[in-house]
């Protein structure tokens, strides 16, 4: 008999609300403000089971408005900078903007051995 514990439930709960915020979007593109909800609900479920989102998941979510940004739905994508290039991500409801470095060498804090416990 396997025992499930908080974790193994919430990352469930959130992983069905991700899928279903991706689905809702995919059948109908203007359908943006029920993929917010299922993000914001995530999120609630995150807080409140104190579980942290993986990085490649809020790279995909905006900070200010919850949004999910699908490139050419509901937000931009381009590349600029000229010695050092990185990602810039722009959503189109709140005109929020996220950049992310395109350096090969750059780690995340999260997959360094230190973060590890």
């Amino acid at each position: 008999m396997v025992k499930c514990g908080k974790g193994d439930i919430g990352h469930q709960r959130m992983n069905f609300l991700y899928q279903a915020a991706h689905c809702s979007l995919a059948q109908n593109p203007g359908n943006t403000q029920l993929a917010r909800f299922y993000i914001e609900t995530m999120k609630n479920v995150a807080a409140k089971l104190v579980l942290r989102l993986a990085p490649h998941i809020k790279r995909t979510i905006c900070k200010k408005c919850s949004a999910l940004l699908v490139p050419g739905v509901t937000a931009t994508v381009r590349v600029k900078g000229r010695r050092q290039k990185h990602v810039v991500v722009r959503c189109m409801d709140c005109k929020q903007v996220k950049r992310f470095n395109t350096d090969e060498k750059h780690v995340l804090w999260v997959h360094k051995p230190e973060a590890v416990q």
